[in-house]
Protein backbone atom coordinates (compact mmCIF):
# COMPACT_ATOMS: atom_id res chain seq x y z
CA UNK A 1 0.00 0.00 0.00
CA UNK A 2 1.03 3.47 -0.06
CA UNK A 3 -0.09 5.00 3.31
CA UNK A 4 2.43 7.15 4.95
CA UNK A 5 1.95 5.48 8.31
CA UNK A 6 3.31 7.55 11.42
CA UNK A 7 4.99 4.45 13.60
CA UNK A 8 5.89 5.39 17.42
CA UNK A 9 9.39 3.69 17.20
CA UNK A 10 12.42 2.78 14.61
CA UNK A 11 11.50 -0.69 15.34
CA UNK A 12 7.97 -0.56 14.32
CA UNK A 13 8.81 0.99 11.05
CA UNK A 14 10.87 -1.80 10.10
CA UNK A 15 8.76 -4.34 11.14
CA UNK A 16 6.29 -2.52 8.48
CA UNK A 17 8.65 -2.71 5.96
CA UNK A 18 8.91 -6.70 6.77
CA UNK A 19 5.29 -6.77 6.20
CA UNK A 20 4.94 -5.01 3.33
CA UNK A 21 7.69 -6.58 1.77
CA UNK A 22 5.22 -9.70 2.69
CA UNK A 23 2.12 -8.59 1.53
CA UNK A 24 3.66 -7.65 -1.84
CA UNK A 25 5.99 -10.58 -2.21
CA UNK A 26 4.01 -13.82 -0.60
CA UNK A 27 0.35 -12.63 -0.59
CA UNK A 28 -1.23 -10.32 -3.31
CA UNK A 29 0.50 -12.44 -6.20
CA UNK A 30 -1.53 -15.32 -4.66
CA UNK A 31 -4.76 -13.82 -3.38
CA UNK A 32 -7.18 -13.53 -6.23
CA UNK A 33 -6.35 -17.24 -7.69
CA UNK A 34 -6.90 -18.96 -3.64
CA UNK A 35 -10.36 -16.89 -3.36
CA UNK A 36 -11.17 -17.78 -7.25
CA UNK A 37 -10.67 -21.69 -6.13
CA UNK A 38 -11.77 -21.23 -2.77
CA UNK A 39 -8.66 -22.87 -1.25
CA UNK A 40 -7.75 -22.30 2.31
CA UNK A 41 -3.88 -19.87 2.89
CA UNK A 42 -2.52 -22.25 5.10
CA UNK A 43 0.82 -21.60 3.42
CA UNK A 44 0.42 -17.81 4.01
CA UNK A 45 -0.08 -18.10 7.84
CA UNK A 46 2.91 -20.49 7.99
CA UNK A 47 5.18 -17.83 6.16
CA UNK A 48 3.58 -14.68 8.73
CA UNK A 49 4.04 -17.56 11.35
CA UNK A 50 7.99 -18.07 10.54
CA UNK A 51 8.65 -14.16 10.33
CA UNK A 52 6.72 -13.73 13.89
CA UNK A 53 3.92 -11.96 12.45
CA UNK A 54 0.84 -14.08 14.37
CA UNK A 55 1.59 -12.41 17.54
CA UNK A 56 2.31 -9.31 17.12
CA UNK A 57 0.76 -7.41 20.40
CA UNK A 58 1.85 -10.21 22.89
CA UNK A 59 5.03 -10.76 25.04
CA UNK A 60 8.38 -11.95 23.61
CA UNK A 61 8.99 -13.89 26.28
CA UNK A 62 5.49 -16.23 25.17
CA UNK A 63 7.01 -16.06 21.41
CA UNK A 64 5.56 -12.57 20.26
CA UNK A 65 6.95 -9.31 19.40
CA UNK A 66 5.28 -7.10 22.29
CA UNK A 67 4.19 -4.27 19.89
CA UNK A 68 1.25 -1.73 20.86
CA UNK A 69 -1.70 -2.63 19.75
CA UNK A 70 -1.26 0.51 17.31
CA UNK A 71 1.12 -0.98 15.53
CA UNK A 72 -0.25 -4.68 15.36
CA UNK A 73 -3.51 -3.02 13.70
CA UNK A 74 -1.25 -1.38 11.22
CA UNK A 75 0.39 -3.93 10.73
CA UNK A 76 -2.58 -5.82 9.74
CA UNK A 77 -4.44 -3.31 7.76
CA UNK A 78 -1.57 -3.94 5.08
CA UNK A 79 -2.24 -7.64 5.03
CA UNK A 80 -5.52 -7.33 4.61
CA UNK A 81 -5.07 -4.91 1.49
CA UNK A 82 -3.12 -7.48 0.13
CA UNK A 83 -5.45 -10.44 0.98
CA UNK A 84 -8.51 -9.95 2.92
CA UNK A 85 -8.80 -13.50 3.88
CA UNK A 86 -5.07 -13.73 5.51
CA UNK A 87 -6.01 -10.06 7.57
CA UNK A 88 -9.06 -11.77 8.81
CA UNK A 89 -7.31 -14.78 9.81
CA UNK A 90 -4.61 -12.88 11.27
CA UNK A 91 -7.10 -11.18 13.34
CA UNK A 92 -9.29 -14.40 14.68
CA UNK A 93 -5.80 -15.96 15.15
CA UNK A 94 -4.90 -13.13 17.52
CA UNK A 95 -8.64 -13.04 19.05
CA UNK A 96 -8.53 -17.09 20.10
CA UNK A 97 -4.85 -16.55 21.52
CA UNK A 98 -6.40 -13.63 23.91
CA UNK A 99 -8.23 -15.64 26.37
CA UNK A 100 -5.23 -17.94 27.11
CA UNK A 101 -2.50 -14.28 27.29
CA UNK A 102 -4.67 -12.54 29.12
CA UNK A 103 -6.87 -14.87 31.44
CA UNK A 104 -4.22 -17.91 31.67
CA UNK A 105 -2.27 -19.09 34.67
CA UNK A 106 1.51 -18.88 34.56
CA UNK A 107 1.72 -22.78 34.05
CA UNK A 108 -0.52 -22.43 31.37
CA UNK A 109 1.30 -19.72 29.75
CA UNK A 110 4.59 -21.75 29.65
CA UNK A 111 2.87 -25.25 28.15
CA UNK A 112 0.68 -23.78 25.76
CA UNK A 113 1.04 -20.29 24.94
CA UNK A 114 4.10 -19.84 22.65
CA UNK A 115 3.65 -22.49 19.80
CA UNK A 116 -0.13 -20.12 19.88
CA UNK A 117 1.28 -16.72 19.33
CA UNK A 118 4.88 -18.33 17.79
CA UNK A 119 3.49 -18.79 14.64
CA UNK A 120 3.08 -22.80 14.67
CA UNK A 121 0.01 -23.23 15.20
CA UNK A 122 -2.81 -21.27 14.22
CA UNK A 123 -6.56 -20.87 16.39
CA UNK A 124 -9.86 -20.37 15.91
CA UNK A 125 -12.71 -18.85 18.37
CA UNK A 126 -15.56 -20.68 18.93
CA UNK A 127 -18.13 -18.71 20.52
CA UNK A 128 -21.14 -18.42 18.54
CA UNK A 129 -23.88 -21.34 17.75
CA UNK A 130 -26.70 -21.76 15.30
CA UNK A 131 -29.14 -20.43 17.50
CA UNK A 132 -27.23 -18.19 19.73
CA UNK A 133 -25.33 -15.64 17.65
CA UNK A 134 -24.90 -12.32 19.21
CA UNK A 135 -26.90 -14.02 22.51
CA UNK A 136 -24.03 -15.17 24.16
CA UNK A 137 -26.39 -16.21 26.87
CA UNK A 138 -28.66 -18.67 25.08
CA UNK A 139 -25.29 -20.30 24.56
CA UNK A 140 -26.19 -24.45 24.98
CA UNK A 141 -22.90 -26.31 24.14
CA UNK A 142 -22.00 -28.29 27.97
CA UNK A 143 -18.86 -28.86 29.66
CA UNK A 144 -18.94 -31.08 32.27
CA UNK A 145 -16.36 -31.78 34.66
CA UNK A 146 -15.50 -35.70 35.31
CA UNK A 147 -12.48 -36.08 37.68
CA UNK A 148 -9.45 -34.47 36.21
CA UNK A 149 -10.98 -33.72 32.25
CA UNK A 150 -14.01 -32.08 30.92
CA UNK A 151 -16.00 -33.32 28.62
CA UNK A 152 -17.80 -31.25 25.47
CA UNK A 153 -20.76 -31.67 23.83
CA UNK A 154 -22.66 -29.58 21.33
CA UNK A 155 -22.28 -27.04 18.00
CA UNK A 156 -20.60 -24.28 17.42
CA UNK A 157 -21.24 -21.84 14.14
CA UNK A 158 -19.47 -19.62 11.96
CA UNK A 159 -16.13 -20.86 13.22
CA UNK A 160 -13.43 -19.27 11.12
CA UNK A 161 -10.97 -21.80 10.19
CA UNK A 162 -12.95 -24.64 10.99
CA UNK A 163 -11.37 -27.91 10.63
CA UNK A 164 -8.00 -25.97 9.47
CA UNK A 165 -6.87 -24.78 12.92
CA UNK A 166 -4.28 -26.12 15.44
CA UNK A 167 -6.57 -25.13 18.10
CA UNK A 168 -10.39 -23.90 19.15
CA UNK A 169 -10.86 -21.52 22.43
CA UNK A 170 -14.32 -22.83 23.39
CA UNK A 171 -16.95 -21.52 24.96
CA UNK A 172 -18.78 -23.65 26.76
CA UNK A 173 -21.67 -23.76 29.29
CA UNK A 174 -21.00 -25.17 32.84
CA UNK A 175 -24.02 -24.55 35.03
CA UNK A 176 -26.94 -22.77 34.15
CA UNK A 177 -26.21 -19.77 35.80
CA UNK A 178 -27.14 -16.79 32.76
CA UNK A 179 -24.44 -14.73 33.99
CA UNK A 180 -21.76 -16.72 35.35
CA UNK A 181 -22.36 -19.93 33.69
CA UNK A 182 -20.57 -19.85 30.71
CA UNK A 183 -16.74 -20.78 30.91
CA UNK A 184 -13.89 -21.07 28.06
CA UNK A 185 -11.60 -23.80 27.30
CA UNK A 186 -8.41 -24.57 24.95
CA UNK A 187 -9.45 -27.40 22.90
CA UNK A 188 -6.52 -28.58 20.89
CA UNK A 189 -7.48 -30.35 17.11
CA UNK A 190 -7.11 -33.27 16.85
CA UNK A 191 -9.41 -34.40 19.47
CA UNK A 192 -11.83 -37.72 19.89
CA UNK A 193 -15.01 -36.67 19.06
CA UNK A 194 -14.02 -32.91 17.36
CA UNK A 195 -15.63 -32.65 13.39
CA UNK A 196 -16.54 -30.20 11.24
CA UNK A 197 -19.84 -29.28 8.67
CA UNK A 198 -18.62 -28.67 5.53
CA UNK A 199 -17.89 -25.57 4.39
CA UNK A 200 -20.17 -22.27 4.07
CA UNK A 201 -20.64 -21.29 0.58
CA UNK A 202 -19.98 -17.75 0.81
CA UNK A 203 -20.14 -14.65 -0.95
CA UNK A 204 -16.75 -13.35 -0.30
CA UNK A 205 -13.58 -14.49 1.86
CA UNK A 206 -13.81 -17.88 -0.30
CA UNK A 207 -10.48 -18.24 0.83
CA UNK A 208 -11.06 -18.17 4.45
CA UNK A 209 -12.59 -21.60 5.72
CA UNK A 210 -15.91 -21.43 7.32
CA UNK A 211 -17.75 -24.33 8.74
CA UNK A 212 -19.97 -25.45 12.05
CA UNK A 213 -17.34 -27.08 14.55
CA UNK A 214 -19.08 -30.49 16.57
CA UNK A 215 -18.42 -31.64 19.87
CA UNK A 216 -19.42 -34.61 20.53
CA UNK A 217 -17.77 -35.79 23.68
CA UNK A 218 -14.66 -34.06 22.96
CA UNK A 219 -12.21 -34.70 26.40
CA UNK A 220 -9.47 -32.14 27.36
CA UNK A 221 -7.78 -31.84 30.45
CA UNK A 222 -9.54 -29.86 33.27
CA UNK A 223 -5.87 -28.15 33.07
CA UNK A 224 -7.33 -26.33 29.94
CA UNK A 225 -10.36 -24.52 31.53
CA UNK A 226 -9.03 -20.48 30.79
CA UNK A 227 -9.57 -18.70 33.90
CA UNK A 228 -12.34 -19.77 36.54
CA UNK A 229 -15.12 -21.72 35.99
CA UNK A 230 -17.97 -19.03 35.20
CA UNK A 231 -15.83 -16.74 33.84
CA UNK A 232 -16.42 -17.28 30.19
CA UNK A 233 -18.99 -14.24 29.41
CA UNK A 234 -16.26 -11.75 30.84
CA UNK A 235 -13.45 -13.61 28.98
CA UNK A 236 -15.88 -13.75 25.50
CA UNK A 237 -16.95 -10.06 25.74
CA UNK A 238 -13.30 -8.78 26.50
CA UNK A 239 -11.55 -10.92 23.61
CA UNK A 240 -14.50 -9.00 21.35
CA UNK A 241 -13.22 -5.94 22.44
CA UNK A 242 -9.93 -6.60 21.00
CA UNK A 243 -11.17 -8.42 18.11
CA UNK A 244 -13.66 -5.63 17.06
CA UNK A 245 -10.47 -3.90 16.16
CA UNK A 246 -9.28 -6.33 14.23
CA UNK A 247 -11.86 -6.45 12.06
CA UNK A 248 -12.09 -2.53 11.89
CA UNK A 249 -8.37 -2.52 10.68
CA UNK A 250 -8.80 -5.23 8.19
CA UNK A 251 -11.97 -3.20 6.75
CA UNK A 252 -9.55 -0.33 5.98
CA UNK A 253 -6.99 -2.51 4.64
CA UNK A 254 -9.56 -3.46 2.30
CA UNK A 255 -10.88 -0.13 1.60
CA UNK A 256 -7.44 1.52 0.87
CA UNK A 257 -6.91 -0.99 -1.57
CA UNK A 258 -10.10 -0.07 -3.58
CA UNK A 259 -9.60 3.51 -3.21
CA UNK A 260 -6.14 2.52 -5.19
CA UNK A 261 -7.12 0.68 -7.63
CA UNK A 262 -10.36 3.28 -8.41
CA UNK A 263 -7.45 6.11 -8.60
CA UNK A 264 -5.24 4.14 -10.67
CA UNK A 265 -7.78 3.03 -13.43
CA UNK A 266 -9.59 6.74 -12.92
CA UNK A 267 -6.16 8.47 -13.80
CA UNK A 268 -5.75 6.08 -16.49
CA UNK A 269 -9.24 5.36 -18.39
CA UNK A 270 -9.58 7.90 -21.40
CA UNK A 271 -12.94 8.98 -22.30
CA UNK A 272 -13.72 12.17 -24.58
CA UNK A 273 -10.66 12.79 -25.10
CA UNK A 274 -9.20 12.49 -21.21
CA UNK A 275 -8.77 10.92 -18.35
CA UNK A 276 -11.70 10.03 -16.36
CA UNK A 277 -10.25 11.43 -13.45
CA UNK A 278 -10.24 14.91 -14.88
CA UNK A 279 -14.37 14.97 -14.40
CA UNK A 280 -15.24 16.58 -11.61
CA UNK A 281 -17.82 13.96 -10.65
CA UNK A 282 -14.96 11.36 -10.58
CA UNK A 283 -12.46 13.45 -8.67
CA UNK A 284 -15.40 13.96 -5.92
CA UNK A 285 -16.16 10.11 -5.87
CA UNK A 286 -12.53 9.74 -4.90
CA UNK A 287 -12.27 12.48 -2.22
CA UNK A 288 -15.13 10.94 -0.91
CA UNK A 289 -13.52 7.74 -0.65
CA UNK A 290 -10.22 8.92 0.61
CA UNK A 291 -11.99 11.03 3.20
CA UNK A 292 -14.12 7.57 4.71
CA UNK A 293 -10.99 5.95 4.55
CA UNK A 294 -8.76 8.32 6.37
CA UNK A 295 -11.19 8.96 9.12
CA UNK A 296 -12.00 5.14 9.53
CA UNK A 297 -8.92 4.61 10.32
CA UNK A 298 -7.96 7.54 12.66
CA UNK A 299 -11.51 5.76 14.74
CA UNK A 300 -9.54 2.61 14.78
CA UNK A 301 -6.28 4.32 15.57
CA UNK A 302 -7.83 6.49 18.66
CA UNK A 303 -9.33 3.50 19.73
CA UNK A 304 -6.00 1.14 19.99
CA UNK A 305 -4.52 3.88 21.65
CA UNK A 306 -6.90 4.11 24.47
CA UNK A 307 -6.22 0.06 24.62
CA UNK A 308 -2.74 0.85 24.73
CA UNK A 309 -2.71 2.95 27.85
CA UNK A 310 -4.81 1.04 29.76
CA UNK A 311 -8.14 3.33 29.48
CA UNK A 312 -12.07 1.55 28.89
CA UNK A 313 -12.16 1.03 24.99
CA UNK A 314 -15.73 -0.95 24.57
CA UNK A 315 -17.03 1.78 22.94
CA UNK A 316 -14.86 3.13 21.15
CA UNK A 317 -13.95 -0.26 19.86
CA UNK A 318 -17.74 -0.37 18.73
CA UNK A 319 -17.49 2.96 17.17
CA UNK A 320 -14.46 1.77 15.10
CA UNK A 321 -15.83 -1.42 14.34
CA UNK A 322 -18.83 0.37 12.76
CA UNK A 323 -17.36 2.93 11.43
CA UNK A 324 -15.04 1.41 9.58
CA UNK A 325 -16.78 -1.60 8.33
CA UNK A 326 -19.59 0.82 6.98
CA UNK A 327 -16.90 2.75 5.04
CA UNK A 328 -15.71 -0.39 3.75
CA UNK A 329 -18.68 -1.19 1.60
CA UNK A 330 -19.52 2.19 0.54
CA UNK A 331 -16.17 2.50 -0.56
CA UNK A 332 -15.46 -0.47 -2.56
CA UNK A 333 -19.14 0.06 -3.64
CA UNK A 334 -17.67 3.24 -5.33
CA UNK A 335 -14.88 1.79 -6.56
CA UNK A 336 -16.42 -0.75 -8.72
CA UNK A 337 -18.46 2.54 -10.23
CA UNK A 338 -15.49 4.41 -10.79
CA UNK A 339 -14.49 1.57 -12.99
CA UNK A 340 -17.58 1.09 -14.47
CA UNK A 341 -19.28 -2.03 -16.64
CA UNK A 342 -15.20 -3.47 -15.63
CA UNK A 343 -15.60 -2.92 -11.86
CA UNK A 344 -18.57 -5.81 -12.23
CA UNK A 345 -16.25 -8.01 -14.06
CA UNK A 346 -13.44 -10.54 -12.63
CA UNK A 347 -10.62 -8.44 -14.52
CA UNK A 348 -10.26 -6.44 -11.81
CA UNK A 349 -10.08 -7.02 -8.54
CA UNK A 350 -12.88 -4.05 -7.42
CA UNK A 351 -15.74 -6.66 -7.61
CA UNK A 352 -14.43 -9.08 -5.28
CA UNK A 353 -13.47 -6.38 -2.69
CA UNK A 354 -17.00 -5.37 -2.73
CA UNK A 355 -18.12 -8.78 -1.68
CA UNK A 356 -15.44 -9.37 0.65
CA UNK A 357 -16.68 -5.90 2.35
CA UNK A 358 -20.13 -6.80 3.40
CA UNK A 359 -19.38 -9.20 5.79
CA UNK A 360 -17.37 -7.28 8.00
CA UNK A 361 -20.29 -5.65 9.04
CA UNK A 362 -22.00 -8.73 10.16
CA UNK A 363 -18.53 -10.86 12.15
CA UNK A 364 -17.71 -10.02 15.43
CA UNK A 365 -21.51 -8.66 16.18
CA UNK A 366 -23.42 -7.19 13.58
CA UNK A 367 -23.24 -3.12 13.04
CA UNK A 368 -26.69 -3.21 14.85
CA UNK A 369 -25.37 -4.78 17.56
CA UNK A 370 -22.55 -2.51 17.66
CA UNK A 371 -25.22 0.49 18.14
CA UNK A 372 -26.55 -1.53 20.68
CA UNK A 373 -22.83 -1.59 22.75
CA UNK A 374 -22.54 2.44 22.10
CA UNK A 375 -25.54 3.41 23.23
CA UNK A 376 -25.82 1.30 26.45
CA UNK A 377 -22.31 2.24 27.46
CA UNK A 378 -22.81 6.00 26.73
CA UNK A 379 -26.29 5.86 28.85
CA UNK A 380 -24.63 3.57 31.63
CA UNK A 381 -22.07 6.55 31.84
CA UNK A 382 -24.56 9.41 31.86
CA UNK A 383 -24.55 11.26 34.80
Amino acid sequence: MTVDRLLPTEESADLLALVRDLAEHELAPYAAKAEETESFPRDAFRTLGKAGLLGLPYPEQWGGAEQPYEVYLQMLEEIAAAWMSVGVGVSVHTMASYAMARFGTDEQKQRLLPDMVGGDLLGAYALSEPQAGSDISAMTTKAVRDGDSYVLTGTKSWITHGSHADFYTTFARTSADPKHGISAFHVPAPAEGLSFGAPERKMGLTGSATTLVNYDGVRIPAANLIGAEGDGMRIALSALDSGRLGIAACAIGLAQAALEVAASYAKQRQQFGQAIGEFQGVQFLLADMAAAVESGRATYLQAARRRDLGRPFTQQAAIAKLVCTDAAMKVTTDAVQVLGGYGYTREFPAERYMREAKVTQIFEGTNQIQRLVISRDLLRSAS
